[in-house]
C-alpha cells in the first residue's frame, strides 16, 4: 500500500476542478484530474486509484456511467459523487454503485476533505 492515497477526479467545471485538486493536494493526496468522464475512464484502465471523485453531469460519459465502469474494473474502488443534483444520484433506479457517497454542492472544502478521509480510512 503506497503511503499516499491516489484520487481520480472527473469534473467538467474548470474552476471547481482546480479548487478541488488544490484542496485535496493540500490534504496530502495525490490527485489526477480530467474534465470529462471518458478521459478519466481511460486513465482508470491504466492504473489503480483508491478513490474516484466525480461530478454526475458531464459530457462524453456521465459520472454514474463512469462510476459503474470503475467498479467493474476495480470492485474495491471508493466512489464519491459531487453534484448539484443529489436526487439524480440517489435515485434507486440509477445504475450508480450502491456504496457510492454523494456530496451535494455547495459544500465546504473541509467537508469534502473530511468525507474523503473517512472513506479512505474505511479501507
Amino acid at each position: 500500500m503506497s503511503s499516499m492515497s491516489r484520487i481520480l477526479l472527473a469534473e467538467d467545471d474548470n474552476d471547481m476542478r482546480r479548487f478541488l485538486v488544490k484542496a485535496l493536494q493540500n490534504a496530502g493526496y495525490e490527485v489526477t484530474s480530467y474534465d470529462n468522464g471518458l478521459s478519466a475512464y481511460h486513465r482508470l484502465r491504466e492504473e489503480p486509484f483508491q478513490l474516484l471523485l466525480t461530478d454526475i453531469v458531464m459530457p462524453e460519459m456521465d459520472g454514474i456511467e463512469l462510476a459503474r465502469r470503475a467498479s467493474e474494473l476495480d470492485p474495491d474502488i471508493k466512489i464519491m459523487f459531487i453534484t448539484g443534483f443529489a436526487a439524480v444520484a440517489l435515485n434507486p433506479d440509477s445504475a450508480a454503485p450502491k456504496h457510492a457517497k454523494v456530496l451535494s454542492k455547495p459544500f465546504h472544502l473541509r467537508e469534502l476533505v473530511n468525507e474523503v478521509q473517512k472513506m479512505l480510512a474505511a479501507a
